[in-house]
This record gives structure tokens, C-alpha cells and sequence, in this order.
């Protein structure tokens, strides 16, 4: 049985586009998507970044569920570092009033305070060299120490504030108060209104074997594991959540895996189209956060060192680009070593017409 397709998009800017432009694009590749067949649009959450122009899903989710009008819409994920849990049912309860039963809750941990920044680095990675498991490459981990601990993240913790609660209290927070109403000692309430009794679906999103997966599987809580980001560890993810699992909303552990990918007519043109890739990478693992997406250019990387190609090189070896044909080969071998029920699609090209032409064949090539 063929696992559904669904995406994540960024709503990224491309170089010489602005805001309004990938905001624009959005709403029309999520029509297209929809058409196409997928199963789920998510919009992820990232801040103060020059070449992402998703930073409130929220927002965002309403505009495309406007434009749309069946496929289901999601966040890939709320940084709950950022917002109250109040705020967070809130903002997702309008949207079920609005638009009801189309909506999931991705929520993820990666914005929550982090004492080592403040402390120092976190320790490095534990050692794990290159494998190929039943075909799909584990590439060694990348350490993002370096950044984690650098000025710039000290500058964009200080701008976002945030509540800083434990991500096992935040779910908690935000469970009860979808429930609700809340109940003090003294028998006042407090109801989430929009919120209260909305039809959504919990999600946790994780790029390790870490808190996010074990409170999900402890939970009983649907899974997304983040190969996309950090393809080293996506299968100590997928099985840390699996060995934690226990029924809870899920009789059974449900579990997407993301992706990387570009499609075209044949591999060389693809490859073309997603050469500026691995300088889109290079400018986030530099600290310089996700620039506009270039154009292809001969000259793009004239001046790269081997230093910097290894900066990337987990990245850009475990992105999928080819022919459909080429594309859905290795996202079948992702989805059979993983065990993924869904895959979670990311495509990024410098012109939009690439972008949605990249989808169509994808969908086209996967559901026959």
C-alpha cells in the first residue's frame, strides 16, 4: 500500500522576491497541492530569517485554508519557546471554528530556553561515522554547538523572550485547556474560547531521539521525525519513539518522516535546479540564517573551500533530486527503513512554476 505524500513549506523568498511574493506562492502551491492529491499542508515557524517568510503559522494557515478547501492544514511546528499554551489553543481554535476538523497541531520544542546557550555549548555529538542502512545514508551528525552558543542566538533569544515552561508542561497546558475548561482549588474556570472542544490533531515534531519523541510515544501522540534536518539521527528518532510508545490517543505508533526533494523531467535538470541548495544550507549552518534561495549560477560556488562543502555535506547528500521515477525510488527506501505511515515533502527552487511542476510529478509518479 502506497504511504500518503504531504508537505512542508517554508514559504521561502527567493533572491530578487520579497515577502509578499513567497506568501503568494504559498497560497498557490497549497491550491495546486491540493489538487494533486496530497494529504496534508504544514507551514513551519522560523524567525528573523531573511529567506523564510513563515514566522506566525497561525496567520498564515488561515490565509490557505481560505484558498483551499479540503486538504488538511497543519504546523510544522509551533515553537512553543515562543508563545503561551493559552495562545497557542487559541490561535489553533479560531482556525477549527473557522474551518472545522482541518487542522493539526505540530508542535515542537526547539525554541523552548535552553540553559546550555547561557552555560556554554552542549557537548558535542556522540561519534557516529557514514552508514548506509538497507540503502538510505545516515550521514555523520553535524554539531550545531557552535551556533547554539555564538552571539547571534544569544541577540535572537533576547527578541523572542518567550515563556520558557517545560515542553512536558506545555503539552499538558495545552491538552487541558483543549479539554477544558481548567479547574482551580477554589472551583474558579477558565476556558479557552475559541479553543475549548477544537478538533485538532497533536502532533510532536523531533530531530533526535530526545524528549520530543519520548513524550509523544509515552503520550500515545503521532510522531514526525525530521530527516530533512538531521538526517543523522532520524532512525534513533523513530525508534526512540517507537520503543516509548504506550496507547493513548493513537491505539498504535503513527510515524511521518520528512524529506528534502526536488523533481524534474530528468535528473540532470533537476540537479540543475537544485544546485543553489547547498549555499542556502551553508548560509544557516554559518550562523547567517536561510538567505533568499539563489538562482542556479556557474559561478555559485567559485569560491567554496573544501571547508565549506563538508559544512553541508550531510545535507546535501541526503536531498532528493532526480526524475520522478529517480525521487520516488529513494523516498520508497526512506519510507521502508523508517517504517514511515506518511512522508513529509520540503521543496525548495528559485522559480515557483519549478517548485509546483516539482510536486505534480512527484504526486503523479507516487500515486500512479
Amino acid at each position: 500500500m502506497t504511504v500518503p505524500l504531504s508537505i512542508l513549506d517554508l514559504a521561502p523568498l527567493v533572491a530578487g522576491g520579497d515577502a509578499g511574493d513567497a506568501l503568494r506562492r504559498t497560497l498557490d502551491l497549497a491550491r495546486q497541492a491540493e489538487q494533486a492529491g496530497y494529504a496534508r499542508y504544514w507551514v513551519a515557524e522560523h524567525h528573523l530569517t531573511a529567506g523564510v517568510a513563515s514566522s506566525q503559522p497561525a496567520l498564515l494557515l488561515g490565509q490557505i485554508a481560505a484558498a483551499t478547501s479540503h486538504i488538511r492544514l497543519g504546523s510544522g511546528a509551533v515553537q512553543t519557546g515562543y508563545l503561551t499554551p493559552l495562545a497557542i489553543v487559541e490561535q489553533f481554535g479560531l482556525l477549527d471554528a473557522l474551518y472545522p476538523g482541518r487542522f493539526d497541531l505540530g508542535l515542537g520544542r526547539s525554541a523552548q530556553k535552553r540553559t546550555d546557550v547561557v552555560a556554554g555549548p552542549p557537548p558535542p555529538p556522540p561519534v557516529q561515522e557514514e552508514q548506509v542502512v538497507d540503502g538510505l545514508l545516515i550521514p555523520k551528525p553535524f554539531s550545531f554547538a557552535p551556533l547554539l552558543a555564538s552571539a547571534r542566538s544569544r541577540l535572537f533569544a533576547s527578541l523572542l523572550g518567550g515563556p520558557g515552561t517545560d515542553f512536558s508542561e506545555v503539552l499538558d497546558q495545552i491538552q487541558a485547556l483543549l479539554a477544558g475548561p481548567i479547574r482551580d482549588a477554589e472551583g474558579n474556570e477558565a476556558r479557552a474560547v475559541p479553543g475549548e472542544g477544537a478538533d485538532l490533531e497533536i502532533w510532536l515534531l523531533g530531530s533526535s531521539g530526545g524528549e520530543s519523541a519520548r513524550i509523544a510515544g509515552e503520550r500515545g501522540l503521532p510522531f514526525a521525525a525530521n530527516y530533512h534536518v538531521a538526517p543523522a539521527s532520524v532512525l534513533e528518532a523513530v525508534s526512540a519513539y517507537r520503543n516509548a510508545f504506550r496507547p493513548g490517543v493513537l491505539p498504535a505508533p503513527r510515524v511521518m518522516v520528512s524529506a528534502d526533494v526536488v523533481v524534474a523531467a530528468d535528473d540532470e535538470t533537476a540537479r540543475r535546479l537544485a544546485s543553489p541548495y547547498a549555499a542556502w544550507v551553508h548560509s544557516i549552518r554559518t550562523g547567517r540564517g536561510a538567505i533568499p534561495f539563489p538562482a542556479p549560477a556557474e559561478d555559485l560556488y567559485a569560491a567554496w573551500t573544501d571547508d565549506d562543502w563538508q559544512l553541508v555535506a550531510d545535507r546535501t547528500a541526503t536531498q532528493f533530486v532526480g526524475s520522478p521515477a529517480t525521487v520516488a525510488g529513494r523516498l520508497s527506501t526512506l519510507q521502508r527503513v523508517t517504517g514511515a505511515d506518511e512522508l513529509l515533502i520540503t521543496t525548495i527552487t528559485h522559480d515557483h512554476a519549478d517548485r509546483v511542476r516539482s510536486y505534480e510529478l512527484l504526486a503523479k509518479e507516487w500515486y500512479g
